[in-house]
């Protein structure tokens, strides 16, 4: 055997490894979630409720709502696919700032939620959320405007197109998985091997509602194309808002520009 055909076997068997790799470990490559939470709504000043919500599955999800003393509407939150929901205090601030109640979930298997984290179960969980708003609570759709950041978009757009909403807000979204594991990983096959989609862009060409894509173009993590590729993918009426700043923290970075653009929307929506 010459060594340039054995260097190939050693290669072509370490590439090989590497897909079946890919193939096997997909879940821990989306989702990172963190069990301790690190604060709660009341270190930055805010009320809230602990809420338990069962999914139609059988899991427990961990749950805050927070109220608005003068309250415009409500705000459905999905998060990202790191952390859990003590992270979001910031947003959370915000939110409550425009005059919003806010109802923001961990994922299963995230923060004290039971069970494991996979796209089909993500969907559930916002499932399980939407009909503690509008079934037991009794909010009105139309009072209802679903917000999800990064990996929170797809979840939010997979709900807003299977239930009617009063708006969607998606922060820093991806098209979908494939598209992106392509772009992040170019020496790999990642549309043949995906085996999770979370797409985005399918789920929100079938939203019949007001949307508000929101994007940076700092962005280091999700390419800033990946935004505009979801607002021209967007039902009309939509509108597009222009960051600056990383991914996980360009709201921050541009606060005034972000909560502008937000109340521009929510007044739109008459709210």
């Amino acid at each position: 055997m010459s060594k340039l055909f054995y260097w190939l076997v050693v290669l072509g068997s370490g590439y090989l490894g590497l897909l079946v790799l890919t193939w096997l470990l997909q879940g821990c490559m989306i989702h990172f979630p963190a069990q301790a939470m690190v604060a709660t709504p009341t270190d930055v000043g805010l009320e809230y409720e602990e809420l338990s919500l069962k999914t139609a599955d059988g899991e427990r999800l961990h749950a805050w709502f927070l109220p608005a003393r003068d309250e415009r509407g409500v705000l459905l939150f999905f998060h990202g696919n790191a952390g859990n929901i003590s992270h979001r205090l910031e947003s959370l601030r915000i939110f409550h700032k425009l005059g919003l109640e806010v109802l923001i979930l961990d994922y299963r298997g995230y923060g004290r939620s039971s069970g494991r984290p996979s796209e089909e179960g993500l969907y559930r969980d916002a499932e399980a959320a939407y009909d503690y708003l509008t079934r037991e609570q009794g909010v009105s759709p139309e009072r209802l405007v679903v917000f999800g950041r990064s990996l929170g978009a797809a979840v939010a757009a997979n709900l807003a197109s299977e239930h009617p909403v009063g708006g969607v807000i998606l922060e820093s979204g991806f098209i979908s998985v494939p598209e992106l594991g392509a772009e992040l990983y170019p020496f790999l096959p990642v549309r043949l091997l995906a085996r999770y989609r979370y797409d985005t862009r399918e789920a929100l060409q079938k939203v019949n509602a007001p949307v508000l894509v929101v994007h940076s173009r700092d962005d280091d993590i999700i390419p800033f194309s990946h935004g505009r590729a979801l607002f021209e993918a967007a039902p009309e009426p939509r509108q597009f808002l222009e960051l600056e700043g990383d991914h996980n923290t360009g709201f921050l970075q541009s606060r005034e520009r972000y909560v502008r653009g937000l109340e521009q929307f929510l007044g739109e929506l008459g709210w």
